[in-house]
């Protein structure tokens, strides 16, 4: 097994803590903190979308960092972190489709403004109007994890906590002001002694 991208990337550290999870120990190439991997017409040619993370696993060439985590857990038989029984293991995909389609859009503006420092995105108010809507979502998190009391989909650790625990660090490290949310400080203190948090989440990379 191969997993391609650099470990600075915040959708490869999903994988690679998946990995550390599953007790796996896939070929990690492009490891580096400032080198892309290869050329993008190499990544191209395994992935038409031209992104990394991509796993490699005998035939199987996959991409998007939730799906191949979702491949890993059900290939390993980690029902815990994703559940065979229909609608639990809908539960937990639903919170990392959020991740994907609602809270990560919202964070664009301010995080690549202040902390990637892209100058398509230096306006104030493009950046304000971006905390802003990170800062509606994450209340959002906030509310679940007030409900369950413990983990993103409930009682127990799932993949949704991986993926949304990657997405609170980039919350806690980027340069802005931020309500204090306790739910969600009590959640990262609690995922603090799983295998990979230290490494691949809470890091200080964001």
């Amino acid at each position: 097994m191969k997993l391609l991208g650099r470990s600075s990337s915040i959708n490869v550290r999903k994988v690679l803590w998946t990995c550390a999870e599953l007790a796996l120990a896939p070929v990690h190439e492009g490891g580096g903190e400032t080198s892309p991997v290869g050329a993008a017409l190499d990544i191209r040619a395994l992935n038409v979308k031209g992104l990394v993370p991509v796993l490699i696993d005998g035939d199987l060439v996959l991409s998007e960092s939730n799906t191949i985590c979702r491949y890993l857990a059900a290939r390993e038989k980690r029902f815990d972190l994703l559940p065979e029984a229909p609608a639990a293991r809908a539960l937990v995909e639903s919170w990392m489709d959020w991740q994907a389609s609602d809270l990560n859009p919202a964070w664009r503006g301010v995080f690549m403004g202040r902390v990637r420092r892209h100058p398509d995105f230096a306006d104030s108010a493009l950046q304000e109007a971006s905390i802003r809507d990170w800062t509606a979502q994450m209340r959002i998190l906030d509310a679940q994890l007030t409900s369950t009391g413990a983990y993103v989909a409930g009682e127990s650790f799932t993949l949704a906590d991986i993926v949304l625990a990657l997405s609170t660090n980039r919350w806690e490290q980027t340069p802005m002001e931020r309500p204090g949310l306790p739910a969600i400080a009590a959640w990262m203190d609690r995922l603090s002694s799983r295998p990979g948090f230290a490494e691949y989440c809470r890091n200080g990379i964001a």
